[in-house]
């Protein structure tokens, strides 16, 4: 069951990572149902199966985080048997994934504070946290426009736009990823999701670097919507970039070039003006 929900984990490209932790979270149950010789193999098989679960979305900061809080309640609780630490890690399991659903929440709450009636802001990609708070906010009565770059070459934000469309006191507008430097000078801020924070490094999904310069030049605040479990202040993590099919970009044959195709770019810390998570907001 581990290894067909690592599979499916690998190929959930277009979820958010809250999705893919609890996911991952909830997959560990299956080795309560295991019978083990000693409390030793135990810990070796929760050791395995959680790295093969990371493994599988090394770029998600969440499921790093979630997995290794797994691991740390059943070596912190050294239980005496299997039979306890079984029911550390069902504890644990059961806390992570309810952390990772209010976190979420709760940044989103914080986020939707921030807007205020009239505003016009931009946002890069897909981040189902923005758009929670664009939606909490509109639904207080705030009146919001939003920018919205399509996000080549998956175009997540069309999917965004259409999510946007549908909430009503908001204005969404769809255009092409370089032209968001048109757009800036209309806007109170930008806010955009996260992959992760770690260190000073801001990993997002690619084109957000570009659009965080342009708002730095032009003064137009960036603020970064996530759960705290996205920042990394810690060390034992290191992000990783995935490089996705050239065919994303292009169908027809490269002849005598190379098509690089990133999903993730690293903006320095120090574009971004404030993180909004469901600690409150911080200065990066």
């Amino acid at each position: 069951m581990i290894d067909e929900t690592v599979a499916e984990i690998r190929d959930m490209q277009t979820h958010s990572s809250s999705i893919v932790a609890i996911k991952a979270a909830e997959a560990l149950r299956a080795l309560l149902d295991r019978e083990y010789p000693s409390i030793e193999e135990y810990r070796r098989d929760i050791e395995r199966n959680s790295r093969a679960l990371k493994r599988a979305q090394p770029s998600h900061a969440t499921l790093h985080t979630t997995q290794a809080e797994i691991r740390a309640a059943v070596e912190d609780a050294d239980p005496a048997d299997v039979a306890a630490a079984k029911a550390v890690t069902a504890d644990a399991i059961d806390r992570v994934v309810a952390n990772v659903e209010t976190g979420k929440r709760e940044a989103a709450i914080n986020a939707a504070d921030t807007l205020h009636d009239g505003d016009t802001l931009l946002t890069h990609d897909y981040s189902s946290t923005v758009l929670e708070a664009v939606e909490l906010a509109a639904s207080e009565g705030r009146h919001l426009e939003v920018y919205v770059t399509e996000a080549r070459p998956r175009y997540l934000g069309r999917r965004t736009a259409r999510t946007l469309a549908r909430i009503d006191r908001v204005e969404a507008h769809l255009l092409v990823d370089s032209a968001s430097g048109e757009v800036l000078p209309e806007c109170d801020r930008v806010a955009a999701g996260m992959s992760c924070i770690v260190d000073d490094t801001y990993y997002n999904r690619v084109g957000t670097f570009p659009i965080a310069a342009a708002a730095a030049e032009l003064a137009v605040p960036f603020t970064v919507v996530g759960s705290s479990a996205k920042v990394i202040d810690e060390g034992g993590f290191q992000f990783e970039n995935e490089y996705r099919p050239a065919s994303e970009v292009m169908l027809e044959p490269a002849e005598g070039f190379d098509i690089e195709n990133p999903a993730y770019d690293a903006t320095p810390t120090h574009l971004v003006d404030s993180v909004v998570t469901d600690e409150g907001t911080l200065s990066p």
